[in-house]
């Protein structure tokens, strides 16, 4: 459990970088490359559609700093919680093998050890999902909208 615990700190620190790099950071970002592009005075030769697409790119890359490492995490906590049911499940057999499974009290307590890690792992990436899903149409929209302001004249 804890273990599944600081995977999801760890999965929610990285969430909320996101979050505040998109409410204080990405629009000056944004701005900066919008703003490099504008200065140009060339923006129909092939070297200007490079420049174009280095800038966007770069703008891409901050905006998705850290997303694939968040979904990691995501992908990662289900897994956790299935060790625990894997350990919790190794404890109902030894319990079974010293009691030949008299003992039902006993075997619930490894029971309820293998169940409440595969829970805790579900909700924390549950959690993590629903911010992954929004966070990859944020990147796209925002990217999108730095490369549209980026007109070829």
């Amino acid at each position: 459990m804890l273990v599944i615990m600081l995977a999801t700190f760890f999965m929610w620190g990285l969430i909320l970088e996101r979050l505040f790099y998109f409410r204080f950071a990405h629009k000056q970002v944004a701005a900066e490359a919008i703003a490099e592009w504008r200065s140009r005075s060339d923006r129909k030769s092939r070297l200007a559609h490079w420049v174009k697409d280095k800038l966007v790119s770069e703008v891409r890359m901050k905006a998705e700093q850290n997303v694939q490492l968040t979904k990691a995490m995501v992908a990662l906590a289900p897994l956790l919680g299935l060790l625990g049911t894997v350990t919790g499940m190794v404890a109902v057999f030894d319990i079974m093998a010293i009691t030949s499974g008299a003992d039902a009290k006993a075997m619930s307590a490894g029971v309820s050890r293998a169940t409440i890690p595969t829970m805790a792992g579900m909700v924390a990436s549950l959690s993590g999902i629903l911010f992954t899903s929004g966070m990859d149409r944020r990147v796209s929209r925002s990217v999108q909208q730095v490369e549209d302001a980026m007109e070829i004249s």
